[in-house]
């Protein structure tokens, strides 16, 4: 594809030779001669006289380097655009496997291509454009929307509610028994009863070897967009906001609500029974103790405000010395 036709389907313009050949994009230190690359963060602006790309995404055009430049109001956005136009995964072929079990009383949409061993229980339906990949177990009674997009080994359990164009990616578990037990007299526990369900929105993507658990009175509900990373544990009766990024490996106890837009960072845990309001940040390996309020940026464990976090990171390296001068201090007031 010529960069001006790259252009053209990006509706960007290009600054340079529009008639070169492009035949994928890649990240700048990857990209060879024929590729097209991006350039959204000034601090990489250095990488650039050292790419090999034919091409680059930027807001600006560098008129300093011998490098055509397709000018975006979002470089990195538009990145992930033209990688669409050069890669697309492999959808299976519509139809049911022979080896999967799909119980009489379901519903499948039309358009749908079911992998061998997928099993579908009573009582379930889903609706067109289904994509089950091998080994993909949805329980009884579910209800799941159209563009249902499963990878093998995810699992959606009895009465979960998902809506339209959800992804899960590999081992995903929506709706497993939340995490609640009843101390009896002697110390042993009682398992409560998980009778909620999960609720799934439009437009949410799930990645690997995640669990969402079901609510045990009510439900857990996911909003529409949000996207939930790997290996993240998100407790019964929790509710992630519309649009909200929660990075790798973070644990939410129960009870935790998020707001709209909020970010998590890797490695974040919640106690439960709080908020994280809208457009909130967590930084990484932060531990949230209490709501925090509407655009806030905290780190730390216990998480504080993330300017005074830094400032007290800094003092703790110096503690050591600090404690040195203040024992040096009171032997002389102690001498006089």
């Amino acid at each position: 594809m010529k960069l001006s036709q790259l252009a053209l389907a990006l509706d960007c313009a290009v600054h340079g030779d529009g008639d070169i050949e492009i035949s994928g994009v890649s990240g700048m230190e990857q990209a060879g001669p024929a590729h097209l690359t991006f350039l959204s963060n000034p601090k990489y602006a250095p990488k650039v006289k050292h790419t090999r790309a034919a091409a680059i995404l930027v807001t600006e055009p560098l008129s300093n380097l011998p490098i055509s430049c397709v000018v975006s109001k979002n470089p990195y956005l538009d990145f992930a655009r033209a990688l669409e136009l050069f890669y697309q995964p492999p959808r299976p072929a519509s139809g049911i496997h022979p080896m999967a079990s799909i119980a009489p009383g379901s519903l499948i949409g039309e358009g749908a291509s079911i992998g061998a061993f997928v099993s579908i229980a009573e009582d379930v339906v889903i609706g067109r454009n289904a994509v089950m990949h091998p080994h993909v177990v949805i329980y009884a009674g579910a209800r799941i929307g159209d563009d249902f997009l499963a990878h093998s080994h995810s699992v959606v359990r009895e009465f979960c509610r998902i809506g339209n164009r959800v992804v899960l990616q590999n081992g995903v578990v929506v709706g497993g028994d939340g995490f609640g037990f009843a101390k009896r007299a002697d110390g042993s526990h009682r398992k409560i009863v998980q009778s909620g369900v999960t609720v799934i929105e439009d437009d949410v993507e799930i990645q690997s070897l995640t669990a969402v658990d079901r609510a045990t009175v009510g439900e857990t509900r996911i909003r529409r967009g949000a996207k939930i990373d790997n290996l993240v544990q998100i407790g019964h009766a929790c509710e992630v906001g519309e649009d909200n990024i929660v990075c790798a490996q973070v644990g939410l106890a129960g009870s935790t609500t998020l707001e709209r837009n909020v970010l998590l960072a890797g490695q974040v845990g919640s106690s439960g029974h709080l908020t994280v309001h809208e457009n909130a940040i967590v930084y990484a390996q932060s531990g949230i103790g209490g709501d925090v309020p509407a655009g806030g940026r905290i780190s730390g464990s216990p998480a504080f405000a993330a300017n005074e976090w830094l400032r007290a990171i800094t003092a703790f390296q110096k503690l050591p010395e600090i404690l040195k001068t203040v024992r040096e201090l009171k032997k002389k007031l102690e001498g006089k």
